[in-house]
């Protein structure tokens, strides 16, 4: 960590933390490319870096290690950056900002490069059990399996002073420190606990990274994020500060200068709202044809989807599912998605779903979390979010015609089970995109202007095959295929 400064510091203090096998010293050329108004103060966790002796490696003794030194700093003004292992502590540490924690008030942003999510991370069994093997012979060997972890994580060769401080931060790693996060921490299942996090954050991944590059970020760690934007890195594989440090200084600023206000946002939102349900056909919602009644429930259902209060009725990871799952079920187009997941997982924690279900399959609920998690053991390792798509089709198709390659256990839905279970999924995805004001503008449904309130209806006059009365909304343009 950087010697203290006994001035009194304004700006924005910016908290490193390192990625697995790291150390503080590997934010040195991020740090020289910050602004004077930010300050980069690094940590080294128990097993890393010059806290290489000092023990406590579970992901909630690390946690409290960055707590205490953010503590003991005071600053006005700070942002977390976490890399890889450091992003799930970053995660760990925001919540308990946000939960009010004392001494970590001020907490304005988060970057997060190529992060360890806050559930359990991607990782093959068989990665897990050759990087166990690691560092474990004599400095011979150590030092070129180091070496080896230090290249297969980059996109392109570091400067020599760069490579060989990485090999030699690598090779400074208590072993039990780097057992303990591979056997352990890595698997540690927080995202529970984490929630949905308003701080705003930025999530950069390497376009090259394997198990935590763009995919995996967009699945396992944006949801967690209310305010989140991804930045991929092309060219870059995981060790991002140490490979693309003139870009993430330049992206840890961009971030700090973003802080904008929920109610802002919230407009902005709306408005967005309103442009896609389109002029033609919010002018008709608004208007004297259509019932107070009717026009209540429709504005309801315009409102923008938000993250922000988390997931109702399913958890982060659950609910990350049900987002891969919607997007094979109905494609949308970019820019004009209707969030399906959201409004499914708030359906279930308000029960105001259709009124009936297959007698064989549990509450809607129930039948809901049984049915994702049977998709993620279906989908071994990595779960379902992160199968590319024609893998995840192979599976659906399994699961609409009750041979889906799982057998009926505890918490898990039988094929039979998956078949019904799945078929009330694509019910609920249609009926929501469909009952949606944006989805009846573009086909230009213009039954909801049966009437309004007053005592002579102004319903429709010229009925026909192919006849529409001049105030009826034209249909839009269909939207181009995702």
């Amino acid at each position: 960590m950087p010697e203290s400064d006994p001035r009194p510091f304004h700006g924005m203090t910016v908290f490193c933390l390192h990625f697995l096998g790291g150390s503080g010293r590997g934010w040195r050329w991020v740090a020289e490319r910050l602004p004077p108004t930010m300050r980069c103060t690094t940590v080294d966790v128990p097993g890393f870096g010059d806290a290489s002796t000092a023990s406590g490696y579970s992901v909630e003794e690390m946690a409290q290690c960055v707590m205490q030194t953010i503590r003991q700093a005071r600053p006005a003004r700070w942002m977390l950056v976490g890399h890889s292992m450091g992003a799930k502590l970053a995660a760990i540490v925001a919540r308990h900002a946000e939960d009010g924690e004392p001494g970590l008030g001020g907490l304005e942003q988060l970057v997060l490069l190529a992060g360890s999510p806050p559930g359990p991370e991607p990782m093959q069994e068989s990665q897990r059990r050759t990087m166990s093997g690691w560092f474990a012979g004599d400095d011979s060997s150590r030092r070129a399996e180091a070496d080896g972890f230090v290249t297969q994580n980059i996109g392109s060769a570091l400067h020599p002073e760069r490579h060989a401080l990485a090999v030699d931060d690598v090779l400074r790693a208590a072993r039990p420190a780097w057992l303990a996060w591979l056997d352990g921490g890595s698997r540690e299942d927080w995202a529970d606990r984490v929630g949905v996090l308003r701080t705003p954050a930025m999530i950069v991944a390497g376009a090259e990274d394997g198990a935590l590059g763009p995919d995996a970020q967009a699945r396992f760690m944006a949801p967690h994020f209310a305010q989140h934007r991804l930045v991929t890195l092309d060219g870059a594989r995981h060790l991002l500060p140490l490979e693309r440090a003139e870009e993430v200084a330049r992206l840890i600023v961009e971030q700090a200068g973003s802080v904008g206000s929920a109610e802002a946002a919230g407009s902005v939102a709306s408005a967005n709202a309103a442009a896609a349900v389109g002029e033609t056909y919010w002018a008709l919602l608004q208007s004297a044809r259509v019932s107070s009644g009717t026009r209540a429930v429709l504005l309801a259902r315009a409102e923008p989807d938000r993250a922000e209060a988390g997931p109702a009725a399913l958890t982060a990871a659950q609910l990350a599912t049900l987002h891969a799952l919607m997007a094979r079920v109905l494609p949308q187009a970019a820019g004009r998605e209707i969030d399906l997941a959201l409004r499914i997982d708030a359906a279930l924690a308000e029960g105001s779903g259709d009124g009936w279900r297959f007698a064989d399959l549990p509450s809607d609920a129930d039948a809901y979390r049984a049915g994702l998690r049977t998709l993620d053991v279906a989908a071994g390792e990595v779960g379902f979010a992160c199968l590319d798509a024609a893998a995840q089709d192979a599976l659906l198709e399994r699961a609409a015609s009750g041979t889906f390659p799982v057998a009926a256990s505890v918490g898990l839905l039988s094929p039979s089970q998956m078949k019904l279970w799945f078929e009330d999924v694509r019910f609920a995805a249609v009926r929501l995109y469909v009952a949606h004001p944006a989805t009846l503008a573009r086909i230009g449904y213009s039954g909801i202007a049966y009437g309004g309130d007053g005592p002579r209806k102004s319903g429709f006059v010229d009925f026909g095959i192919g006849r529409r009365e001049p105030w009826e909304p034209l249909p839009r343009l269909p939207e181009p295929a995702p």
